[in-house]
């Protein structure tokens, strides 16, 4: 009968965990558009797999009316699960608990799995959805917060981090989403700011509501703090198993394979005819893009920020392989400082854990003007170029069309330790592009020319014929080969099947210094 009493006991203690803030904030969260952090993880999780620690934990503070504030699991439910049947961690925060406000037995909590997941090699995924720090435990909030920061860089590059924004996020709270790798947002409910609106217009007496300071779109459209935006919370959660099926469950795997229904071997004729021949035209990359990889199926990261450049995973005969390339849809695919730190990042991330990197360029440069240069293109536009050096993954290029400057040496060329690189006939690989040289090389000649403008004509055309063409390139083994564009796709995967061991190493040191 002891045991009976034993086990009725766990279960209603159980219940009472489950049951979070009560059935009336459970309720009001719903109103809001938005699933309490249970319903959350069974989503995301497989069904059934999810085993969670820390149940009963309960906070330790006194004072403030914190006597009376007990809630079993303290605010945050944590423990691991499966995506596809593989391994992660999770924590979520419950808002219905004291508004999700982070306390030291919370935020150990959240330690304690970020300690597992590094410890077994798995990924960690932290669904944010908190009114902040507990103001009523004071600074033993921030001591939490600082673990957390420390872990979250601690297992940078080690295990794939993922941030899963759907509530507020505010003041020191966004950083630790922003060491991580991936910012997930969900239209409408999810904010982040360091100040919110109040306080702006206090200080600075700008008005701004809490969706143009910090909502989903202003953070993947403008700031580029987000990764990714879903209209609700169902296709959020969805996004983040699907970008895990891209990625290794740590820095020391490789990346899953899946069976491939794509033919290898497959040539696709509509590709030899995508670039125009006018060098001024444009045309979209993404259908380059997407006429190249197994079933067209490629996940852009980044898509709404600095969208002259192009960032996401694909396969390549089942094998995930990270896609950068130009966007001469926008900008005309010029690398600004924007572009140039979301590229960056990616390239790094791909690196860290053993994603071949496949690029794509066709690129007139770096963006000219005042406020480029002042806003540091330099220093950001080293970053990109720093990333493409550091990496030691299989890295494979097809020049498209424009390479001209330092833009050419930046995209994975030779000269960065690129492995192979391929071009298209219609590549155009120079100093910079016809136009510009000629002003520059025979301004003398356009002068006293009688008919400056036929004359720029006939030099720009003499100009293309002799330098801006793959071929030179290629005599000085610069290029691997010169394809046609329906090869692409088996020269590719042919490439990296070639690349498979690859070993690479850098220099020994403790860490180099990127010019952030």
């Amino acid at each position: 009968m002891a045991g009976d009493s034993r086990l009725e006991r766990l279960k209603a203690m159980r219940e009472q965990a489950h049951q979070g803030g009560g059935q009336r904030r459970i309720d009001a969260q719903h109103e809001k558009g938005k699933l309490t952090a249970r319903e959350r993880l069974g989503l995301l999780l497989d069904p059934g797999s999810f085993y969670e620690i820390d149940e009963f934990v309960i906070h330790r503070a006194t004072g403030f009316g914190m006597e009376e504030q007990h809630y079993l699991g303290d605010g945050v439910v944590t423990g691991w699960g499966t995506i596809d049947g593989r391994l992660v961690y999770v924590f979520a925060q419950d808002f219905t608990v004291m508004g999700g406000s982070l306390g030291q037995a919370h935020g150990a909590k959240i330690c304690k799995v970020m300690d597992l997941a590094m410890k077994n090699g798995a990924p960690l995924i932290g669904i944010n959805d908190s009114g902040g720090a507990r103001i009523q435990e004071g600074v033993d909030s921030l001591w939490a917060y600082g673990e957390i920061f420390t872990r979250n860089t601690l297992a940078s590059g080690v295990i794939p981090q993922i941030s899963v924004i759907m509530g507020p996020c505010a003041g020191g709270a966004v950083y630790s989403p922003a060491i991580t790798d991936f910012v997930f947002m969900v239209e409408g409910t999810s904010h982040m700011f360091i100040t919110g609106p109040a306080v702006i217009k206090a200080v600075t007496r700008e008005e701004v509501t809490q969706e143009e300071l910090g909502g989903a779109m202003a953070h993947n459209v403008k700031s580029g703090v987000a990764h990714f935006a879903a209209p609700d919370e169902e296709t959020c959660l969805a996004q983040v198993r699907r970008l895990l099926s891209f990625l290794p469950q740590n820095n020391v795997e490789d990346p899953p394979r899946v069976v491939p229904t794509d033919n290898p071997q497959r040539m696709d004729e509509a590709l030899d005819t995508i670039v125009p021949d006018d060098p001024g035209k444009p045309y979209d990359m993404k259908e380059i893009i997407a006429r190249v990889v197994d079933d067209g199926e490629f996940m852009e990261v980044h898509e709404h920020f600095a969208q002259n450049l192009i960032v996401g995973f694909a396969r390549l005969d089942g094998y995930p392989v990270g896609i950068v390339a130009q966007q001469p849809m926008v900008l005309a695919g010029v690398i600004d400082i924007d572009a140039s730190d979301k590229g960056a990042r990616f390239i790094r991330f791909c690196d860290c854990f053993n994603i071949p990197l496949v690029t794509f360029c066709d690129t007139p440069g770096y963006m000219p003007g005042v406020a480029q240069e002042h806003g540091g293109i330099i220093r950001h536009g080293a970053k990109m170029l720093y990333a493409y050096a550091e990496a030691t993954v299989p890295k494979v290029a097809v020049i498209t069309r424009k390479a001209y400057g330092g833009a050419y040496i930046v995209m994975s060329s030779k000269h960065l330790r690129g492995d192979i690189n391929l071009a298209w006939p219609s590549a155009e690989i120079a100093v910079m592009g016809p136009e510009g040289a000629v002003n520059v090389v025979f301004s003398r000649d356009l002068e006293a020319a009688e008919d400056k403008e036929a004359r720029r004509a006939e030099l720009i055309q003499e100009y293309r014929d002799k330098f801006a063409n793959p071929y030179v390139a290629a005599a000085r083994g610069y290029l691997d080969a010169v394809i046609a564009p329906h090869e692409t796709r088996p020269r590719l995967i042919q490439s990296l099947r070639m690349l498979e061991n690859k070993r690479d190493s850098l220099p020994p040191k403790k860490h180099g210094n990127i010019p952030l």
